[in-house]
């Protein structure tokens, strides 16, 4: 099938589809889910996508797994020398990038065709060190030897898919496999929902040591909890990572640094704005980046800031501030003359970006940002700000 699937690469999926009578001998469905995946897995994962001899188990095995960048990213979670169990196997992903790190991996699956394609696929990238075990997870734990390391990612669909995020409602439910996880390892890596509550995670899960929060190109793609068995910590260290195109922008914190940080809100704007990425908004490190880089808040539930000086480092969107415009009057209602074309943000604004852009007037893209904001003292305005030509992107 493979073959035929190389053939037909370009081909029009629903045309295939209708001449499935001129190939009695193929199964049409399984080769359309095969051309979808490589289509979805192009930007996502170039190196297993432009391998053409991997086989992909099911369509949504690819839309599920990690991105090339998320996956090598957990390599630096793992030591060189680690023995390492993948208790959630899946499309095989995670398991192959931990492989290039550490001396060891065990591929746990349930399912007998993922375990199919699994080991077929690590045979074609040459990843020797993988053992592919077809097992339930738990009743694997049960009588395994022990292990450096555990990862898993815990499945997080309910029924008839419904997608949940809640640690009680995945497979297996983390809180009550830990206690067994840690009889067989010190460590553990758990990939979660990044739809989950930090806090109210670390605290169903008390021996999280550090959190990792991924994002690839301003969407939160993956939360990494990292716990240990034999140590406690007084405030769990929180990494917020965030890829954009040649550019991977990273801020720590802790959350006791980020309860009794001290930061000023509101006064008179600056001249430059700044938004902070998505994994630092997901972290929830609002006070933290501000008072690491010297900012001011324009506003408690804002989280834009703003500085007289300009912050290079600042890891987020950076703007030079050309105009507040408030949001009422005859400015704001003929702002689409001089501005007929803006990129719209909102933040703690009663508009979303679709019902403003109705409201303005005004098409989207240029080099022109709008933010619609709320200010301290409750007025809402119109913040017009341009990239500066000194700005490193």
């Amino acid at each position: 099938m493979l073959a035929f699937v190389r053939q037909h690469q370009q081909e029009d999926v629903d045309r295939l589809l209708l001449s499935a009578k001129k190939y009695p001998e193929m199964d049409m469905a399984a080769v359309v889910d095969q051309l979808l995946a490589r289509r979805q897995l192009k930007e996502k994962l170039p190196e297993w996508q432009a391998n053409d001899h991997l086989y992909y188990p099911a369509r949504i095995a690819a839309e599920q797994c990690s991105s090339e960048r998320t996956a090598t990213y957990k390599q630096r979670l793992v030591k060189a020398g680690d023995r390492l169990c993948d208790l959630t196997g899946g499309m095989g992903v995670d398991s192959y990038y931990l492989s290039r790190k550490v001396a060891q991996v065990t591929y746990v699956e349930r399912f007998a065709h993922y375990c199919e394609a699994a080991t077929h696929n690590f045979r074609e990238l040459g990843a020797t060190n993988i053992e592919v075990v077809h097992a339930n997870a738990c009743a694997y734990l049960a009588q395994m030897e022990p292990v450096d390391v555990f990862y898993i990612d815990p499945a997080r669909r309910g029924e008839a898919g419904k997608r949940v995020f809640a640690l009680s409602d995945c497979e297996p439910d983390l809180t009550v496999v830990l206690p067994a996880l840690f009889q067989k390892a010190p460590r553990v890596i758990a990939k979660l929902s990044p739809m989950a509550d930090l806090a109210f995670t670390c605290g169903l899960l008390p021996q999280t040591v550090a959190i990792h929060v991924l994002a690839v190109r301003g969407e939160c793609k993956e939360l990494l909890f990292c716990l240990e068995r034999d140590r406690t910590v007084e405030s769990t260290q929180i990494h917020c990572v965030h890829f954009t195109t040649g550019r991977e922008e990273c801020f720590d914190f802790t959350m006791t640094e980020e309860r009794e940080a001290e930061v000023q809100i509101g006064g008179a704007l600056g001249t430059y704005l700044y938004e902070p990425n998505v994994a630092i908004l997901k972290a929830g490190a609002f006070k933290s980046v501000a008072a690491r880089f010297g900012l001011r808040k324009l506003q408690a539930s804002s989280h834009l800031y703003t500085s007289d000086t300009w912050v290079e480092a600042f890891p987020g969107r950076r703007f030079q501030v050309k105009a507040v415009i408030p949001f009422h009057g005859k400015a704001c209602k003929q702002l689409n003359r001089q501005l007929p074309q803006a990129n719209l943000t909102t933040r703690n604004f009663p508009l979303s970006v679709n019902e403003l852009r109705k409201r303005l007037k005004i098409a989207e893209g240029g080099t022109d940002y709008l933010f619609a904001t709320t200010t301290a003292d409750g007025e809402k305005v119109l913040i017009h700000g341009v990239k500066p030509e000194h700005q490193a992107d």
